[in-house]
C-alpha cells in the first residue's frame, strides 16, 4: 500500500537535494516519476527543482487551484507512475494535500512531499499543517544553527542581515533572505 510522506525541515537542510536523490533512485529502477514544485517559487524557473549543491530536474508547477489528483491520475492512465515528488510542499493548500493522500490511497502511488514546517514567525504553513496532520510518515531533515544545535526555525533577514519581524508569510528567497536557527537563537533574534 502506498503512503503519503512528509519530509520537513528548516531552510538549508537539503530538502530539494533529498527529493532529487529519491527521484534518481526511482528512475534508476526504471520507474516513472512526477515532480511538482510551487509556481510561486520562481528562483529556478517555474519548471525546475534545484538544490544548492547544483542538482536540478524538470518539474510541473502547481498553483493553489491545481488539481494534483487529476494531474497524477491522467499521467498514471498514460504511463504508470512509480512515485510523485513535491518540492516546496508548504505552499500546498489543504485541499491539495487531501488530493495527494488520494493519490496514495486510491491510485496506490507513493507521494513524497518536501517542505518547510514553519514560516519566519514560527507559524505553520497551510500545506505543512495539513501534511503534519494526515501524512502516513513524518521525517524531519536536519539543519544546523550557527551554534551547532539543530536548526528548527527560519529567521527572515533584510538586506543588512537584520531580523525581519513582520510582513507577508511568503517571501521567496534563499540564503540572502533566510537563516536557519535553533529556537533559542531565533527567539533572541526576534526579541520575543
Amino acid at each position: 500500500m502506498a503512503k503519503l510522506y512528509f519530509y520537513y525541515a528548516s531552510m538549508n537542510a537539503g530538502k530539494s537535494t533529498t527529493l532529487l536523490q529519491a527521484d534518481f533512485n526511482y528512475r534508476e529502477r526504471g520507474l516513472h516519476t512526477m515532480l511538482f514544485t510551487a509556481a510561486i517559487d520562481d528562483r529556478m524557473g517555474q519548471r525546475r527543482i534545484g538544490s544548492r549543491i547544483g542538482l536540478e530536474a524538470a518539474a510541473l508547477p502547481f498553483e493553489p487551484g491545481t488539481d494534483l489528483f487529476a494531474c497524477v491520475a491522467g499521467e498514471h492512465a498514460r504511463s504508470p507512475v512509480g512515485c510523485v515528488l513535491v518540492d516546496e510542499a508548504q505552499f500546498l493548500t489543504a485541499a491539495q494535500v487531501a488530493a495527494l493522500a488520494r493519490v496514495a490511497d486510491e491510485a496506490n502511488v507513493p507521494v513524497l512531499a518536501y517542505g518547510l514546517r514553519t514560516d519566519f514567525q514560527g507559524e505553520l504553513f497551510e500545506g505543512s499543517a495539513r501534511l503534519l496532520a494526515i501524512a502516513d510518515s513524518l521525517v524531519e531533515l536536519k539543519s544546523i544553527c550557527q551554534c551547532g544545535r539543530k536548526a528548527t526555525m527560519n529567521l527572515r533577514i533584510d538586506a543588512n542581515g537584520d531580523p525581519v519581524r513582520s510582513g507577508a508569510q511568503t517571501e521567496i528567497g534563499g540564503n540572502d533572505r533566510y537563516v536557519a536557527m535553533c529556537r533559542r537563537h531565533f527567539v533572541a533574534a526576534m526579541g520575543t
